[in-house]
């Protein structure tokens, strides 16, 4: 458990951590601005944390820890928030610890021993309304307390199981594992920040936005939820990058229309990439008794996505993912957010021409999709649909559970300009006869919630007679040849990767996306003629690749996807050593040849399309 002393002058508590929604889905899920009307407050810094470590990982609420403060309780330690707990201490059962301490998959949260929501997931905002609660006595200073229990069961996302063992002349009492079916580590903590925000009585609850353009005007459909008010007058207010009124309406709803306008473009495909309008709402609403008036801005980009049985479109216009796959993983943090490391990110990116990635295998922090917003990075928005391996996944629980988390991750990423496609689950066992009506189920609801916007899942080149392809509008493969299969045979890769892709295009005539390939390479570890995890067997494993994709990009092959970024962390094991070393930069993001190898390609794919100013050929920062 984790808590810390704050006084309490702020209404909503919003807490930004690796959880998902608990307020019900018919409100909104606005990233918490301040403006005129809003005040918000950020609660990161030192918490004090407490794991419960009883055998039945119940003393917590046997014994009502929430009711007081967590030092009053027993011994506790200091814990940053955001981040990670298991890399911050030197304790090793902390580290591996499953059960009741701080953040996902299961959260509770209280303030001032007063209990306000609880949630089931990860990696998704959720809010509570806490402003009774602060004016009870707003002289004294107010509690909040988060109990979150990571364990994985057949029915979370990604999906995970506990084995028990009870033989106690090989393992202590009360021995179990974790069992997952992903590969990497399963980090736990209150990994985003911690916001206190204020809104007034009446207020903007929702903001959905569609934007479409002709010729040179631009299109912002919009549809502005209200709270708290039966009646009230909305203004709507679209600025360009200088603050200029380009276009205004009023009323909840309606059509906002821009001449000359400037559409969102991805980086490296127009000379201003990532354009963003600012659309400014205003209400006003009155009682017998008060008005009230709340203001929001939300960032729009004007652009259009759409797919072609060949080609992904973006503005009407091809485009080709070449990118990267990436994880919320770093030092020390693990998964906790952390701008420096987000600002490196970006620039190593565009430093290696890359415009595009995958958030590979969860949500990321909402505030890494407002930087791809401004800097035109385009992004494939998974949910944490990974490991789903085990038939019993397959089951209502666990399909409900996913329809929720496709719910709410649509709610709250469904504005970005950069988010062009969904990602609903990352090789599923979909060769398992539930599959077909789990994700014919799950890919309808999907379009359902946005029409605007292509949707995928990621399958493995194993399985290509997927249950799940023929509802997807893009097929997502991951392969890794002369790796997992044919290990060392680096003369299979030409043969097996063309194969491949015409065996998926023949069956489903669906655009393609190698969205995973690569190789293990320990940095530094060096082989002529090249041998497994040597840099040099990691070149040449991609720049074979890169033959064949150079091929198909020409009739159906839409894009590629490097896995991966960064060198990541994974449970300890005989196949990893300290970690996944698929990295084309290493964990601390130092580049690897093979970074080299992507820098090279990706500038020439960018420069290939002609369209480009002389400045952009050559690598830039932020």
């Amino acid at each position: 458990m984790l808590s810390p002393e704050r006084h309490g002058l702020f209404r909503v508590l919003c807490l930004f951590a690796l959880f998902e929604a608990a307020c019900l889905l018919d409100t909104g899920m606005l990233f918490p601005r301040e403006s005129s009307s809003r005040e918000v407050k950020e609660l990161s810094g030192l918490w004090s944390f407490r794991a419960d470590k009883s055998p039945d990982r119940n003393q917590g609420f046997d014994k009502a820890w929430y009711k007081s403060r967590l030092r009053e309780t027993g011994p506790v330690i200091d814990m940053p928030v955001p981040a990670s707990y298991n890399d911050i201490t030197q304790d090793p059962t902390l580290r591996d610890f499953i059960g009741w301490v701080c953040a996902h998959y299961y959260s509770i949260v209280w303030m001032n021993g007063v209990k306000v929501t609880e949630h089931n997931g990860g990696h998704l905002p959720f809010e509570a309304e806490v402003g009774s609660l602060i004016r009870k006595d707003p002289t004294q200073p107010c509690r909040i307390t988060i109990a979150v229990n990571n364990t994985l069961t057949l029915e979370t996302l990604p999906p995970g199981s506990i084995q028990h063992i009870d033989d106690i002349t090989k393992y202590p009492k009360g021995f179990f594992v974790q069992n997952i079916y992903f590969d990497f580590f399963n980090y736990a903590g209150i990994h985003r920040p911690v916001l206190l925000y204020t809104t007034p009585t009446a207020y903007v609850d929702d903001i959905t936005v569609v934007t479409d353009f002709l010729d040179n005007t631009g299109r912002v459909n919009y549809n502005v939820s209200v709270h708290g008010a039966t009646t009230a007058t909305v203004k709507v207010t679209l600025m360009d990058k200088d603050g200029h009124c380009v276009a205004s309406s009023t009323g909840p709803f309606g059509v906002l229309k821009v001449v000359d306008v400037n559409l969102w473009w991805p980086y490296l495909m127009h000379e201003s990439p990532g354009y963003l309008y600012s659309m400014q709402v205003r209400l006003m609403a009155a009682n017998e008794r008060s008005t009230h008036e709340d203001v929001y801005t939300l960032p729009v980009g004007i652009r259009t996505v759409s797919v072609t049985s060949t080609q992904f479109l973006i503005n009407k216009k091809p485009f080709y993912f070449h990118g990267v796959n990436k994880h919320e993983d770093s030092d020390i943090r693990g998964k906790g957010f952390d701008w420096p490391l987000i600002v490196k990110d970006f620039n190593l990116l565009k430093w290696m021409g890359a415009n595009s990635f995958r958030t590979s295998h969860y949500p990321y922090a909402e505030e890494i999709l407002q930087m791809c917003d401004r800097h035109g990075i385009v992004v494939i928005d998974e949910c944490p649909g990974v490991g789903i391996k085990d038939i019993r996944s397959f089951r209502n629980a666990s399909l409900n559970h996913h329809l929720d988390v496709m719910d709410e991750l649509v709610r709250r990423d469904k504005n970005h300009a950069s988010v062009v496609m969904w990602s609903v689950a990352n090789e599923p066992a979909s060769e398992m006869p539930p599959a077909e009506f789990y994700f014919k189920t799950l890919i309808k609801h999907t379009k359902a919630l946005d029409a605007t916007r292509p949707v995928t899942y990621v399958s493995n080149s194993h399985y290509a007679r997927d249950k799940g392809a023929p509802y997807v509008d893009v097929i997502c493969i991951n392969s890794y040849f002369s790796w997992y299969h044919d290990p060392g045979h680096l003369e299979v890769i030409p043969l097996q990767l063309n194969t491949q892709f015409e065996n998926w295009y023949g069956k489903y005539q669906k655009p393609i996306i190698q969205s995973e390939y690569g190789a293990d390479a320990v940095p530094g570890l060096h082989s002529d003629p090249p041998m497994m995890f040597t840099e040099e067997y990691q070149k040449v494993v991609l720049q074979s690749c890169h033959d064949v994709f150079d091929q198909k990009r020409k009739q159906y092959v839409i894009g590629e996807l490097i896995w991966n970024f960064a060198d990541f962390m994974t449970v300890q094991g005989i196949t990893r050593v300290v970690g996944n070393k698929k990295g084309v930069f290493t964990r601390q993001r130092q580049p690897k040849a093979a970074a080299f190898i992507l820098k090279e390609r990706y500038w020439r794919l960018a420069n290939e399309t002609g369209r480009l100013p002389p400045w952009t050929k050559y690598p830039c920062s932020l």
